[in-house]
């Protein structure tokens, strides 16, 4: 195999020789995990320089997945990492306003878990939302159009970018209020549940969520009813702009789901097969009706906490070491040295996403706002309810 600029690294202990999940964990019983290399998340410059064995984007030598899978994978990932870019220039240059908060690093956590599920399954997420509905089929024009607050946006111009919502695909949005969508996202699985519906709900978190007490207490009642729910912590390292070892005992996310006999485990989300593996194991957990999983998403983000943030809580060099592994490049050597695609190939899809997200930010200025009569609409189901305008 043709020498990778991807940093190498161990085979992530939750992956698969196959895309199918194995058998899940006995009823009750916590996942069976080998501990894995936790992600270089320090405090100080010095523990910086003399940390290691941080989870790395890795290029396998035996392909796990079919041809289409990887390229599909380019392509989403690609899709959210240039229209993030895009996202944060137009926010310079004032055409989006309120908060920002980019995904730019993160994209194998959201294309792995696609993969792993189906269109029918639910999607939640807290207010770094924007790569999630692009993954799952939303109109990138739709994005953009609520980014600029327009009426032709997926929130008809009401959410901005913290609250982008699409029935469509499911996807059941972004949430300011942290940690709401943690047991929100209970509330789901318990209807999918109750329905019958053999689907789950998919709940993406931050690691600063996982200090909120409705977490606690939607974990207790998702073991307790045991909920189709796949709990999903990214870590990246920072809540807002302070590192994980300075706010939490637990270091290791993942411990807080064995609390309460919840399988967990950690994954190197840098390396979009074992987020795919690690998601397709708890959506197979979940469907037997085995309840839900809570993963530990190893990942990190390239730019601040929001547009506003600076990140100078961190270094350069942390942050190139981060960017040395990153997943999209991965997934592009390994399809080079898989011969999957050529060059010219990759080339292609990427002038398609670049054209698409042009014409995203064209759809997007050219759109009207909301009138001013749509204040008053969508405030409840009822469409003639009174009292709105008292």
């Amino acid at each position: 195999m043709a020498e990778t600029k991807v940093k190498a690294a161990p085979k992530a202990s939750n992956s698969t020789k196959k895309s199918s999940a194995p058998k899940a964990a006995p009823k009750g019983k916590a996942a069976a995990t080998v501990k894995q290399p936790d992600p270089v998340l320090p405090a100080t410059n010095a523990e910086a320089k003399a940390a290691t064995g941080a989870p790395k984007a890795t290029t396998p030598t035996k392909l796990e997945f079919p041809k289409e899978t990887y390229l599909t994978w380019y392509e989403q990932m690609q899709l959210m990492r240039k229209f993030e870019e895009k996202a944060g220039q137009l926010y310079g240059q004032q055409k989006i306003k309120g908060f920002c908060h980019l995904y730019i690093g993160q994209e194998a956590c959201v294309a792995g878990a696609v993969s792993a599920l189906t269109k029918d399954d639910k999607w939640i997420t807290a207010y770094r939302d924007h790569a999630h509905p692009l993954a799952l089929g939303t109109s990138p024009n739709a994005i953009m159009a609520e980014l600029f607050a327009k009426a032709t946006g997926c929130s008809k111009g009401k959410g901005g970018s913290m609250h982008i919502f699409d029935k469509d695909v499911n996807f059941i949005g972004g949430h300011g209020i942290v940690g709401a969508q943690v047991p929100m996202g209970a509330g789901i699985g318990f209807a999918e549940k109750y329905n019958k519906t053999g689907n789950l709900c998919i709940a993406y978190m931050g690691d600063g969520a996982v200090r909120q007490g409705a977490l606690h207490e939607a974990f207790n009642m998702a073991m307790l009813w045991k909920l189709p729910v796949i709990f999903v912590v990214e870590n990246n390292g920072y809540a807002m702009g302070t590192s994980v070892q300075r706010t939490s005992n637990v270091t290791e996310l993942y411990h807080i789901g064995r609390g309460y006999d919840m399988p967990s485990e950690p994954v190197n989300a840098m390396n979009v097969e074992d987020v795919h593996n690690a998601v397709a194991r708890a959506a197979e957990r979940a469907r037997a009706g085995e309840g839900p999983t809570f993963l530990e998403f190893k990942t990190y983000r390239y730019k601040g906490h929001s547009m506003s943030d600076p990140a100078k809580y961190r270094t350069k060099e942390e942050l190139e070491d981060y960017r040395s592994r990153d997943s999209i490049e991965a997934v592009r050597h390994t399809i080079l040295t898989h011969k999957l695609a050529t060059e010219e190939d990759l080339t292609a899809i990427d002038e398609k996403i670049k054209a698409q997200v042009q014409e995203s930010v064209e759809f997007a200025e050219n759109s009207p706002y909301p009138t001013a009569d749509e204040l008053f609409k969508d405030v409840y189901v009822q469409q003639d309810y009174p009292y709105i305008r008292d």
